[in-house]
Order: structure tokens, then sequence, then C-alpha cells
């Protein structure tokens, strides 16, 4: 069975037993401790749930060994699906499923791991050339997938700059934009996340250069990766690292706090 239908079933059997015991979504999310976004993506198959959310909704939902009973095949549907990157990309995929920190630098898109499920559908349908809806579909629940980073524990120290034009570019319209800048205030929540807006009225900039991604994979030094037009490249020399991170480490100070981060955001929000 392919992976992509057990995850369909696992999420319909998740949504029978959620509305079985009375609850919303919004009221099963709040009991488990997630966002109403990840219960829907996930009853509708786009995202896998992980060997811990599984268990802990088989007690609140009362399933009585039901839901735990399948983590054996969830956790090997898991493993093929991790195949269905390209090969040039799964070394990286595998370390940052993996990490225990992640560093991002977006200069002109909202990074991948941030994408709400509306964005990144429309990123890959807006795409040159055209991909397939087979291909789109592919994608996106990949992408979705990659995200489960954040529910992993222990978590990774995770950080990111965006650049504030990246938060003016309406991908997919002004409610998907609406959404997307929602789910930025979200994430920005999380204890270990922190995310920093560059405004773009600076005046100096130490890195015009692209976007960029620092990673410190499990049992390894920190490496760092970036990608420009489909070319990726995945840079483990210590001094071009080192070069790297010293630019990201200004950024941070040049940027704007997470607290005031947040606030352009809402502001930028209420403005739509």
């Amino acid at each position: 069975m392919a992976e992509e239908t057990v995850f369909v079933l696992i999420g319909k059997q998740l949504k029978l037993l959620r509305e079985r015991a009375g609850l919303s979504q919004r009221e099963f999310a709040d009991l488990m401790g997630y966002g109403p976004d990840l219960i829907s993506a996930i009853e509708r198959g786009v995202r896998t749930p992980r060997p811990e959310f599984l268990q802990r909704a088989d007690e609140i939902l009362k399933a009585e060994g039901l839901l735990i009973a399948i983590i054996p095949q969830v956790e090997e549907a898991m493993s093929r699906a991790r195949t269905r990157h390209p090969e040039w990309y799964r070394n990286y995929a595998e370390m940052e499923a993996e990490a225990l920190e992640l560093h991002h630098y977006s200069n002109h898109a909202v990074q991948g791991l941030l994408q709400t499920e509306a964005h990144a559908r429309v990123v890959f349908a807006k795409r040159r050339p055209f991909l397939s809806e087979e291909t789109i579909e592919k994608r996106v629940t990949d992408r979705l997938s990659r995200q489960q980073v954040f529910e992993r524990w222990p978590p990774p120290i995770v950080s990111y700059i965006l650049e504030e034009v990246v938060l003016d570019r309406p991908i997919g319209g002004p409610r998907v934009h609406a959404d997307q800048l929602r789910h930025l205030l979200e994430v920005s929540s999380m204890k270990n996340v922190e995310i920093q807006v560059m405004p773009t009225r600076l005046q100096e900039h130490p890195n015009l250069d692209s976007a960029f991604n620092l990673l410190v994979p499990k049992g390894q030094t920190q490496v760092a990766y970036t990608e420009a037009q489909s070319f990726p490249r995945l840079i483990t020399d210590r001094e071009d690292v080192r070069k790297i991170a010293d630019r990201y480490g200004i950024m941070r100070a040049m940027a704007l706090s997470p607290m005031e981060s947040r606030s352009l955001i809402a502001k930028k929000l209420e403005e739509l």
C-alpha cells in the first residue's frame, strides 16, 4: 500500500474517532496541544501523524489502543516517504529532520517550513515550466511533512530572518496571504522558534546574496545549504560555513527583535 494511502486512511480513522467523541477540530486541537490546521491536515492525509501524536490521540479519544497499534505501519510509511525527495536533496532532508538547530535566511519567499498548505500549492502551481497536478500534490505533501520537525521532541532550536518584502508579497491573493501571515504569528509563538524581520528601510546589509539555511545536524558540526535555480549546494567546509554563520549573526543583530517582528507581522495582517 502506498504511503499516501496509509496516511489518508489514518486521517479518516482519526476523524471518525474525533467525531464519535463529540469534538470539533479546534476542541481536539486544544486538548492535543496543537493547532487546528494541523488536525485538519492530518485528517485529510496531507500531514503525517508522528508516533507521539497517535499515542496522545489514542488516550484523548479513548481509542483503546487502536491508534497505537498502527504506529509501526506509520513509521514504515514515513521511512518510505523520505525517499520521495530528489536524490540531490535527500542528504539535506535527512539532516533537517533530526537537526539540533535550524537557522534560515529568506530574501524573497516564505521558507518551506513556514508555508501554509494553500501557499505551498500556489508556489508549485505557478512554477515554470508547469508541473503536473500529480507532481504538485506530491510536492505539497512532501513540504508539509517536513514541517513535522517543529513537533519533534526534544524540539530543535529554530530561528528565521525574513526580509520585509517576504511579508508584503501576497502570494495566492489576499485570503491565502492573510492565512500565511497568521501562520507566521502562530509559529513565532512557539517557545523554540524565533522569527525576525529585516526592515527594507535599512541602508546597509551584510548579505545581498542568496537565501541560505544553517543546520547543526545530530552528532555533526554545523553545515550550510543554498539553492539557486534548482541547483543545490550543501556546504560542509568549516571556513565557508563560518563565514555564512557570521553574516547570519550580523543580520540577527540588525533585524527587528522577535517581539518587534511579531508586531510588524500583526500590523501588516490588520492592513490587508
